[in-house]
């Protein structure tokens, strides 16, 4: 279950729109994945360099490619606030699938995602995903925390 704040029209079709979005990105289809987010989206992505600016379909199809099979997921606690033409999504995202090297994938991670509603549509116009560091000094990332 979601909080939402704001309009509750307005969050079904945001959601409808999140739910398609991750569909497409579960089936690895770079144009429907494309689709949902705005010509100018900035990205802050798990993978580097630190930012992205615009749609990177040559990106987005060569990381679909070191999947086998679908890219399967989830999220938890979820929060939508709407504001008018912009909202403003957060939530704990499950990502689950096969690299093409055979190494399994089962991470949690946080997702911030900016909202944009373009000639009537909502799209995704900012996306920033991001794991815990140990805050020991070894820099190293948190991969096995979970909600």
């Amino acid at each position: 279950m979601a909080e939402i704040i704001g309009n509750r029209e307005e969050a079904d079709a945001i959601f409808a729109m999140l739910v398609a979005w991750a569909t497409a990105i579960g089936e690895k289809n770079t144009a429907g994945v494309l689709s949902h987010v705005t010509d100018d989206i900035v990205e802050f992505t798990l993978a580097p360099p630190l930012q992205y600016k615009g749609k990177d379909q040559a990106g987005l199809q060569g990381w679909f490619d070191t999947w086998q099979g679908p890219i399967e997921g989830d999220v938890e606690d979820q929060k939508l606030t709407i504001g008018g033409d912009i909202a403003f999504w957060s939530g704990l995202t499950h990502m689950l699938g096969t690299k093409t090297d055979g190494t399994k994938v089962d991470l949690w991670f946080r997702q911030t995602l900016g909202l944009r509603k373009e000639a009537g549509v909502w799209k995704i116009a900012h996306d920033h995903t991001s794991v815990p560091f140990a805050m020991d000094g070894s820099g190293l990332a948190e991969l096995g925390l979970k909600p």
